[in-house]
């Protein structure tokens, strides 16, 4: 297992597919890396490729305010994308993107070990949860795997 410096630095000099030639910044991660909770995203943004945050933009305007309605700091949980680097026009990721940006994901995992995984959408759940999720139908179930709970 990489320690966080480590696993960052790998993350930022990734060069496995061609996003890497047209992204601004990587976006690893933020957060509390001892979180109980843990939100995932597929992909950063333009506003997260130019910040190197993810959830900064519109997408994070809401997800702080359904935080800040539960009684949850943003600092207080952990939040990352299955990518790193912002597909061109926010498109989906391609299959092959997120196969090579999973492992650091996981790695951010293992570090974390959080009690609950928050899947933010669709691609997120379909790669986490199941490949056929179907997120009208069956957002805010829960779903073992492995050690962890996951719902989106």
């Amino acid at each position: 297992m990489l320690e966080w410096d480590e696993l960052e630095a790998a993350c930022s000099s990734c060069k496995q597919c061609g996003l890497c030639q047209t992204r601004t910044n990587v976006v690893f991660g933020v957060g509390n890396r001892n979180a109980e909770i843990m939100f995932i995203g597929e992909a950063p943004g333009q506003s997260e490729d130019e910040q190197g945050v993810p959830f900064v933009g519109l997408a994070g305007k809401h997800l702080d305010k359904f935080l800040s309605a539960v009684g949850i700091k943003r600092e207080d949980v952990y939040i990352a994308n299955i990518l790193k680097c912002r597909p061109d026009n926010n498109r989906d990721p391609l299959p092959e993107e997120q196969d090579n940006c999973i492992d650091y994901l996981r790695e951010q995992l293992k570090l974390i070990q959080p009690r609950l995984i928050v899947c933010l959408g669709r691609i997120s759940a379909m790669r986490l949860i199941k490949p056929d999720f179907k997120i009208t139908k069956e957002h805010g179930g829960f779903y073992k795997k492995g050690n962890y709970t996951i719902t989106a």
